[in-house]
């Protein structure tokens, strides 16, 4: 049975992160060619709390580039999360590398009230 690269590099990021993080929601990002979708889970429950996508009537409709929509899903999250009180996660970003659209989401997250 093969692994994947991505789907290990996943498993490995995740694990790290779970034995760093406690008593912390985490952020799962995931992303496709044209959409980026992002949500905030409660692991001890397994539920997600908040989320936020690029596939939202409200989001859609704004016709911006690809990086500019990671940056508005960012501060959408973000901006839900503290209306539900929640500032201190941890961000997984799966098999992704951090940077481009995945950083860009990252700094928007930091700069509107998200602590990790």
């Amino acid at each position: 049975m093969k692994i994947d690269l991505g789907k290990k590099r996943s498993l490995r990021n995740r694990k790290k992160l779970k034995k760093v993080s406690t008593d912390r929601y985490r952020i799962t990002v995931s992303k496709s060619l044209k959409n980026i979708s992002a949500q905030i889970i409660d692991d001890k429950v397994s539920k997600t709390v908040v989320s936020a996508s690029s596939n939202e009537k409200k989001i859609k409709g704004n016709k911006v580039k690809k990086m500019e929509m990671s940056k508005i899903i960012g501060e959408t999250l973000a901006k839900r999360a503290v209306e539900k009180k929640i500032t201190k996660v941890y961000f997984d970003r799966g098999a992704f590398k951090y940077h481009g659209r995945i950083k860009s989401l990252a700094e928007a997250l930091r700069k509107n009230g998200l602590n990790f």
